[in-house]
């Protein structure tokens, strides 16, 4: 983002958390949304972008009245300037709770979803809920940034430097080396754990990216850029790594997408079937499995529900995915059918209308085209998963335009130390009682 033309401190008091991390305060008339500030706490912040007249973005750089939840930043990666751990300075605990008022928040206000419903799910009884495992060393999956002398470190939160202090969240021993080694300049490390614990490491060749313009606009350019194909060297390791959830092992490409979280893919794999235990009558016979990937969702319900289930389409725009899908389901036969594309595309093809559909969407979410179609195969329970809260509950919403009610909804704090946090729903057609 851009700064603003001359420094301005204010002092602001905080008193709720927005989404994104930020704590919300009031200054000069506006609302300002303060990274490093606790809810409760009165600081003083550094204004660090003033474009908008409704309100401004800015930084603590004094606490003035300290919250009793504030605890040393155990990252020193974040404490150096990273944009990783930007809630290492919270009591965890307390973190998750403030990610409960972030999800409730925008259930009602994003998704307009009515109290009573909001207010009988298991995320509002009894909050956001803590994977298994420490909130240190979960993460198995990570890119690195590497410099222009070659070596490798965290992106930092503004600009375009690479940070050295080593970061908390992968597991012991991923990436402590890493930083002592030499890179081609300006490339970009995937760095994953397999199923084995060990390492695999592929650098990917550097993009030209854009220096001038808007930050923002700036930084959403570079994304695209480095999300294009580009070359490949593995340094370490193997070009892909295993991964098990349950009985079943998937081989991912080491640049591929796999959960971060060790304990998330079996977690939200019994978190699905466990909803549809709840809430479906018969075992499902068609079961759809939107942005799939390499088909956790699909294995988990061909495990639970046996020969009964005989058809699960996984959709997927990811070749490799698929790609590790076709070779994991081999042993299933025609019972799993893979197709790449956009989702949105190739929802329309996929033959006889689901009993079960499970949707995991990118942080954009699903949207209202396949929402819309989505509900025009009138499965008897939609699971939805959520890795961004606004467009989370957005999508809820638009389910709930659609005919569908939201039966019940979960969250988990799958990036510990961090503002993000995954949440799953479970919807049925309106006016249908759970297990009808």
């Amino acid at each position: 983002m851009t700064p603003p033309a001359t420094t301005r401190r204010v002092e602001v008091t905080v008193d709720r958390p927005a989404n994104g991390g930020e704590a919300v305060g009031r200054a000069d008339g506006r609302v300002l949304f303060v990274r490093g500030a606790i809810p409760g706490e009165r600081v003083v912040a550094e204004i660090t972008d003033d474009r908008h007249d409704s309100y401004w973005r800015a930084e603590a750089v004094e606490i003035l009245e300290e919250s009793p939840h504030r605890v040393p930043v155990v990252c020193p990666a974040a404490a150096g300037g990273a944009g990783c751990c930007d809630l290492g300075h919270i009591e965890p605990g307390h973190a998750r709770d403030l990610k409960k008022a972030v999800l409730l928040d925008v259930l009602s206000r994003v998704g307009h979803l009515d109290e009573e419903t909001i207010a009988g799910t298991d995320l509002a009884t009894r909050g956001v809920d803590r994977l298994p495992g420490d909130d240190t060393g979960w993460r198995i999956r990570t890119r690195l940034a590497v410099d222009g002398r070659g070596r490798a470190g965290q992106h930092a939160f503004r600009g375009s430097a690479v940070i050295h202090d080593v970061c908390v969240q992968p597991a012991p021993g991923m990436i402590d080396d890493l930083a002592r080694r030499s890179f081609t300049p300006h490339a970009e490390l995937a760095v994953v754990l397999d199923a084995d614990g060990t390492r695999h490491v592929t650098e990917l060749a550097p993009v030209a990216e854009v220096r001038h313009g808007d930050a923002r606009r700036r930084a959403q350019q570079n994304r695209r850029r480095r999300a294009r194909p580009r070359a490949q060297v593995v340094v370490e390791g193997a070009e892909s790594a295993v991964h098990r959830v349950g009985n079943r092992a998937w081989d991912i490409p080491v640049t591929g997408f796999w959960q971060a979280h060790r304990a998330a893919p079996q977690t939200y794999a019994d978190t699905v079937v466990g909803f549809l235990g709840d809430h479906l009558g018969a075992g499902p016979r068609v079961a759809w499995d939107l942005y799939g990937g390499a088909g956790v969702f699909a294995g988990a319900l061909l495990d639970h529900y046996g020969t009964g289930l005989e058809e699960v389409h996984i959709v997927d725009s990811d070749a490799g995915a698929l790609a590790a899908a076709t070779r994991t389901f081999d042993a299933d036969g025609d019972r799993v059918v893979t197709h790449q594309g956009e989702v949105a595309a190739r929802v329309h093809d996929l033959g006889e209308s689901p009993d079960v559909v499970v949707l995991d969407p990118p942080r954009t979410g699903a949207g209202e085209r396949v929402i819309d179609a989505i509900a025009a195969a009138k499965p008897a329970v939609v699971v939805h998963v959520g890795c961004d809260a606004a467009r989370f509950a957005r999508d809820l919403g638009l389910f709930a335009r659609a005919g569908y009610r939201v039966a019940q909804v979960r969250g988990f704090d799958a990036f510990p130390l961090t503002h993000h946090v995954e949440a799953i729903a479970c919807l049925v057609p309106a006016g249908v009682t759970p297990g009808e």
